[in-house]
């Protein structure tokens, strides 16, 4: 594997491990909240969220690469935030950092159908930002306890 393709493989994993993240996250932030617009925004994160780990997984078997069994850091920090509205808006952040994991890599990948994926990936992630934002989860605080 070249230099160029190897680097492709390990972003792609570091956003694969931050996906992984991300679908635990939501999964497990939509069985604790109490509230039920809550648990559909999450659930559908989280399937969007397990969509793109698929995505991912199979890009990096098609560049001859090694999918990374890890779980990026990012779940155990936002699991010990006890609020769900807190959780929700780091959350987001996490968003944010593949949004600009993603502006990063794009312009960088060469294959036209990747690329295409990727910017998918991208625009989903940015209207997921939009959805929690537009939620009323600010207002829902404590729904966990």
């Amino acid at each position: 594997m070249n230099d160029t393709k190897h680097d492709l493989v390990a972003t792609l994993n570091e956003l694969l491990e931050a996906e992984r993240a991300g679908a635990r996250v939501t999964l497990e932030t939509a069985r604790q909240a109490r509230h039920p617009s809550i648990v559909e925004l999450m659930q559908y994160i989280q399937h969007d969220e397990a969509r793109w780990c698929a995505m991912l997984l199979r890009r990096i078997r098609q560049l001859g690469g090694t999918a990374s069994p890890r779980m990026g850091a990012f779940y155990e920090k936002a699991m010990a935030i006890d609020d769900i509205a807190e959780r929700i808006t780091f959350l987001n952040r996490g968003q944010g950092w593949v949004v600009r994991k993603l502006r990063e890599l794009i312009p960088k990948v060469e294959d036209a159908s990747l690329s295409a994926e990727l910017h998918q990936m991208l625009s989903s992630h940015v209207a997921n930002i939009t959805l929690a934002n537009s939620s009323d989860a600010r207002a829902l605080s404590g729904t966990a306890s």
